[in-house]
């Protein structure tokens, strides 16, 4: 399968009292994602990176840095993927001064690009009625406000991440990154996502499913015995599962059963059942202190040297390995 060719034009939009790592985080995770796929395709194009603004020339962010503008919004008729970076404190000073860049946005938000608005950046799109009727979030601190002027946008306070067709909101720069490694996971494959993944900070790395809202998948099906089939297997991920005797308790034959699961879901029950125990344990291995054995068997498995197998195929490493990742930051008492 080929990917990476549909995110390789990138663009970041430089705006005054703007948090510069809202855009050096995301820029720094894709490029480290495109040199890792030129390992293995080396007459790939780099990156094409684009830093505009209303005026080009030097932009001052937050915290008194400069990064320079070398062109103007005009300039991009089109892009695979706009970036926009979270303002600091109030973003009313800033969005008061940018009327400009609404019809700009309007124009990007046409064409087949993804825009990712970081923070409180989302205030720029709903400026431009971009967000009118669709969900999105902002930083936590701005979600009273927000909800007031935009009354019209579905605002979903209590997810970091949202996803209406080719708009994304992430309340955070924490959540950006997640937003990235979730986008380079579409376009470059999952190996290369969880490379990056183990690079940037995994301690701060959530999975896109987990705690973002996608409208094209906050619903994703309409079959409600399937929907109960994913509740139970969720709920029951800890204790040895038979797919036939879930199918029976159904009323479906395992046939039928295992037909409308892939038809529904993309997947077989039992794929999806070992993704959410994988999940469980990742979790696990992050916040608890449990032994593998004992996170192996909360997570349904009884064989922790399987346990350990499958795990490594997810993630790239050893569960050992990744708990002594996640927590490579954290103080040790004395």
């Amino acid at each position: 399968m080929t990917f990476y060719n549909d995110m390789r034009h990138i663009t970041l939009l430089a705006l005054p009292s703007s948090l510069l790592s809202s855009l050096s985080l995301p820029l720094e995770i894709l490029n480290a994602a495109h040199e890792l796929a030129r390992l293995t395709n080396r007459r790939q194009a780099p990156l094409e990176v684009h830093v505009v603004s209303t005026e080009p020339g030097n932009i001052r962010s937050s915290g008194g840095l400069t990064i320079v503008a070398d062109g103007r919004i005009e300039d991009i008729a089109h892009t695979d993927l706009l970036i926009m970076p979270s303002l600091w404190r109030n973003p009313q000073a800033v969005i008061n001064q940018q009327h400009t860049l609404l019809p700009w946005l309007q124009h990007i938000a046409r064409q087949d690009c993804r825009i990712c608005a970081v923070g409180t950046s989302s205030y720029l799109l709903a400026e431009a009625g971009l967000l009118d009727d669709r969900a999105a979030t902002t930083h936590w601190y701005y979600c009273d406000d927000f909800a007031q002027r935009y009354p019209r946008v579905a605002l979903k306070r209590q997810h970091l991440i949202t996803q209406a067709d080719n708009i994304y909101c992430a309340g955070s720069v924490n959540s950006i990154a997640d937003l990235m490694v979730h986008l380079i996971r579409q376009n470059y494959g999952q190996k290369i996502s969880r490379q990056v993944e183990a690079q940037f900070s995994p301690e701060i790395r959530r999975p896109f499913e987990e705690h973002a809202y996608a409208e094209s998948s906050s619903n994703p099906h309409q079959d409600e015995i399937i929907v109960e089939a994913q509740d139970w297997l969720r709920q029951h991920l800890n204790e040895s599962i038979n797919v036939a005797q879930l199918a029976m308790q159904l009323d479906l034959s395992q046939r039928s059963f295992n037909r409308r699961f892939k038809q529904a879901t993309g997947t077989t029950a039992n794929q999806y059942l070992q993704q959410q125990r994988l999940s469980n344990a990742r979790e696990l291995l992050r916040i608890s202190n449990l032994s593998i054995q004992e996170v192996a068997a909360q997570s349904g498995y009884q064989d922790s040297s399987y346990f350990c197998d499958r795990f490594k195929k997810m993630m790239g490493q050893t569960p050992l390995a990744y708990r002594k990742s996640v927590r490579g930051k954290l103080f040790k008492a004395l």
